[in-house]
């Protein structure tokens, strides 16, 4: 298979940009649609303040269980009876009501400006993205968002209401077009472990974050960071692709893909390279799924042709 890029300056008509950057009037009409989807309650651990207990890593007004220390846990919430019980350090978990901080985070990496049908990968996550960030704002939860790409990393912490919702998602479409027009970087490949180191820092005991991303940069160092969070925060995965990453075409003739920023030539594509490129993606998704079986965490794949509030609704209702 013989592929060769060279640099296109074609941008897409005002009609077509709906398709390869996110459009904020559209993000914010998901609003409504986010009434759709269930309460975190129903599929995640960790609950929210008001309507609900919450097991969090905490402090508290009454004393749930002990688990084996871990890094990161505070000193002053030590279980001394069940570590000189046991001889190894024991921390204490309480049940108590508090609000609950939750962040999307959006992958704006190269990667994610590209699509063969439907919508680029990167408009799809932030319409995920922006349904999430409804549902949080609705349900009462402090929202915050994490973008980031091979060039920067651009942090929100979480605050209340609508207008912490609109301000994430004008900063979802400010930085889309900032990231599909960068300089194209080479310096991606540690972005998902240091987007889950960074989330690690930002996110307090008992958060809820959704990180949205292709994840073509998923390696073990990323696996391992993730996991790391996952140990005091609740994680979802979601996985978006084009249906071409998952299952090459056959070519028999020389074919053209595109984007906004170049042009790729691809021919002479035998069956076994084909078969070679999709248990690629395969492998790929079952790593994450296995991760996230491990971790206890929310997985979904979701293609850039689906209906991303459909989508939602499956991974809720699992």
């Amino acid at each position: 298979m013989r592929l060769a890029a060279s640099p296109s300056r074609a941008e897409p008509s005002a009609a077509g940009l709906a398709r390869v950057e996110p459009q904020l009037r559209e993000l914010m009409s998901l609003a409504a649609a986010a009434t759709a989807l269930p309460p975190w309650a129903r599929s995640l651990r960790s609950r929210q303040h008001g309507q609900y207990m919450s097991r969090v890593r905490g402090r508290g007004m009454e004393y749930d269980e002990s688990r084996p220390y871990q890094p990161g846990d505070d000193i002053r919430h030590l279980d001394w009876r069940v570590t000189a019980r046991t001889g190894k350090a024991h921390t204490k978990l309480f049940r108590e009501e508090r609000e609950r901080p939750i962040f999307v985070a959006l992958d704006y990496s190269r990667s994610m400006f590209f699509a063969t049908q439907g919508v680029f990968k990167a408009v799809q996550a932030a319409r995920l993205a922006s349904l999430l960030a409804w549902r949080a704002q609705q349900n009462g939860d402090r929202i915050g968002g994490l973008m980031f790409s091979g060039q920067e990393h651009h942090e929100l912490p979480p605050r209340r209401g609508k207008a912490a919702v609109m301000r994430l998602l004008k900063h979802m479409a400010d930085d889309a077009v900032r990231c599909r027009q960068a300089p194209i970087t080479h310096n991606t490949e540690q972005v998902l472990t240091e987007t889950a180191i960074r989330l690690r820092r930002l996110a307090k005991p008992g958060s809820l974050i959704f990180i949205v991303s292709d994840f073509q940069t998923y390696d073990a160092a990323a696996a391992s960071e993730i996991a790391r969070l996952a140990t005091h925060t609740d994680v979802a995965l979601l996985a978006v692709y084009d249906a071409f990453e998952a299952n090459f075409p056959e070519i028999t003739e020389s074919a053209a893909l595109r984007d906004s920023r170049s042009l790729l030539r691809l021919s002479s594509v035998s069956a076994q390279q084909r078969q070679r490129y999709a248990q690629q993606f395969d492998e790929r998704h079952e790593e994450l799924r296995q991760l996230c079986r491990e971790q206890r965490m929310l997985f979904a794949a979701v293609d850039n042709t689906s209906d991303p509030l459909a989508a939602l609704i499956r991974l809720f209702s699992r």
